[in-house]
C-alpha cells in the first residue's frame, strides 16, 4: 500500500516517513497544501492528512479533493481531538479520523482498514484455492504453511490483485511499490 502524508512538522513527517514502512507501507510526504494540490491522488492508496498546515487548512483541501470527484480515502490528523473537531472532519469528507499524539500501530491498522475498506473486502483474509492471503501480517499461506513477506514482495500480488484482468505495466508496479526516494 502507498500513501500520501500531507504534514507540516518535520519530526512527525520524518518518523512516519520510518516507521510506516516497518508496517508494509510505503509513504511519500509533503508539507503543505501546494505541494499536496500538485500531487496526482491516482497513485495512492489513502492519504494522512494533517488540518493545520502552514500555507493553509487540511480541511478545505480535502473539501476541494471532494468537490473534484477524489475518491482517495483520507484520515486526517489533528492535534485538537474533541468531538466536534471529528464530526466537522468526517462531515468535510474524511474516511476516519485520529487525534494527535496516535500510535503508529493504531494509524498504520487504521491505513489497513481503510485499504480494505476500499478494495471492497470485509476481511484482512483472502482465500483463493489452496491460497491464503493476510493482508494485515503481510503473509501468504500457501497449503497451510504461513510465509511472511517484504513489503515489496507483498505490494506486487497486492496491486495485481486490485485490478483483476488488467494488465499493469513496470510503472503502475513501481508507483505502487517505491515512494519517491526509493529506487527499485
Amino acid at each position: 500500500m502507498r500513501v500520501l502524508v500531507v504534514e507540516d512538522d518535520e519530526v512527525l513527517r520524518d518518523a512516519l516517513k520510518m516507521g510506516l514502512p516497518l508496517q508494509g507501507i510505503t509513504v511519500d510526504t509533503v508539507g503543505s497544501v501546494k505541494e499536496a494540490s500538485t500531487i496526482d491522488q491516482k497513485s495512492y492508496a489513502a492519504a494522512v492528512l494533517d488540518i493545520t498546515l502552514p500555507d493553509g487548512s487540511g480541511l478545505d483541501l480535502l473539501k476541494r479533493w471532494r468537490a473534484q470527484q477524489v475518491a482517495l480515502p483520507v484520515l486526517p490528523l489533528r492535534a485538537r481531538n474533541q468531538v466536534t473537531d471529528r464530526i466537522v472532519g468526517l462531515d468535510c469528507g474524511a474516511d476516519d479520523y485520529l487525534g494527535k499524539p496516535f500510535d503508529l500501530n493504531e494509524l498504520a491498522a487504521r491505513l489497513r482498514a481503510l485499504d480494505r475498506r476500499a478494495a471492497g473486502l470485509s476481511d484482512a483474509i483472502i482465500t483463493w484455492k489452496e491460497l491464503r492471503r493476510d493482508l494485515n501480517k503481510r503473509s501468504v499461506s500457501p497449503r497451510g504453511c504461513e510465509v511472511p513477506l517484504s513489503r515489496c514482495e507483498f505490494a506486487i500480488p497486492q496491486a495485481l490483485y486490485e485490478r483483476p484482468g488488467n494488465i499493469l505495466s513496470r510503472v503502475q508496479l513501481e508507483e505502487r511499490v517505491y515512494g519517491w526516494e526509493e529506487v527499485g
